[in-house]
């Protein structure tokens, strides 16, 4: 699993347009402030929040009530705040709605390197804005060995051994109409409890690697709709080499080969299909997918069929 950090000096880059920061104070600590996503799994606050001195939020906003509520402490009181606000080390002090900075505020951040940022925006705007961003930047990830495609608006993974086929498989997905995320080492974050997004790192984009042909621009063979940005994965589609031992019972007869994989938090689904001479692994891929679409809506064929064959042999009794 990668582990995802963010200085105040990336932040500032990535939203300062979408924001319009402006910088008021502790530009000189802007690459020393950095927060990392294991920051994130000990702490009881949020990444970004109203100004709070008692569980600080790594991003302290201080809005119109915020400032007002300084301006009526006393000035033991009020030195003691802001000492304590700065020594939290948090990674920026956000001004909303282009409030004017008290002098005191700004030479604490000036002096102790915190950034110290201005906005035009409300409260709440910068507030939903930057932890969803920060969340977003910090969360969980993992990269995976395999090619990544929408297959009929779901987002598959197929896995495989080395030489098992699975670019070919994709190339062949993706001439059957379907869409390539990612090739060779896609890129998923954990966005939420049940949720995990796949995409593809840029070194990579649009191309899927094939033995004999070398690297392929999809996009430019297949046209834009050929790619997708990113998807989220519901599930993998694994090819194996062939066993001989089968189950005692013979149920994967019925059911077929399905599992689980454990991926960061989430379990997904897992259909393994044998890889033999002669068998179309684009159909058998596309069968399982739709298979997979039908049980997430309570379908499943192979429950039908036995109960049907339950029903036979107490009617033949």
């Amino acid at each position: 699993m990668n582990a995802a950090r963010i200085t105040a000096a990336e932040l500032f880059e990535q939203q300062h347009e979408r924001l319009a920061l402006r910088w008021i104070a502790g530009q000189q600590g802007a690459a020393l402030r950095v927060v990392e996503a294991v920051d994130t799994v000990a702490r009881r606050p949020s990444l970004a929040g109203y100004l709070n001195t008692i569980y600080p939020n790594k991003v302290q906003i201080l809005g119109t009530e915020e400032l007002a509520w300084l301006d009526r402490l006393d000035a033991r009181q009020r030195w003691e705040i802001i000492q304590r606000l700065i020594n939290y080390r948090p990674l920026a002090l956000v001004i909303s709605k282009n409030q004017l900075c008290p002098d005191d505020l700004r030479i604490a951040a000036e002096e102790s390197d915190t950034p110290l940022w201005g906005s035009p925006l409300r409260g709440h705007e910068l507030l939903n804005h930057l932890q969803y961003r920060l969340a977003r930047t910090l969360a969980p990830r993992i990269s995976m060995h395999g090619v990544f495609m929408e297959i009929y608006s779901i987002g598959v993974l197929i896995t495989g051994e080395s030489g098992s086929g699975k670019s070919e498989l994709a190339l062949e997905l993706v001439t059957r109409g379907h869409r390539l995320v990612a090739d060779d080492a896609p890129e998923f974050t954990q966005i939420a409890p049940d949720v995990l997004d796949g995409t593809c790192p840029e070194l990579l984009q649009d191309m899927l690697e094939l033995r004999g042909l070398g690297v392929l621009n999809i996009r430019q063979m297949f046209g834009d709709t050929a790619v997708k940005r990113n998807k989220y994965l519901r599930l993998i589609v694994h090819l194996s080499k062939p066993s001989l031992e089968a189950r005692p019972d013979g149920l994967e007869r019925l059911t077929g080969d399905i599992s689980n994989r454990r991926l960061l938090d989430l379990d997904v689904p897992m259909i393994t299909l044998p890889v033999m001479a002669g068998r179309n692994l684009a159909v058998l891929a596309e069968a399982a997918t739709r298979m997979h679409i039908l049980r997430s809506k309570g379908m499943d064929p192979a429950a039908a069929f036995m109960a049907r064959h339950s029903n036979f042999l107490e009617r033949a009794q």
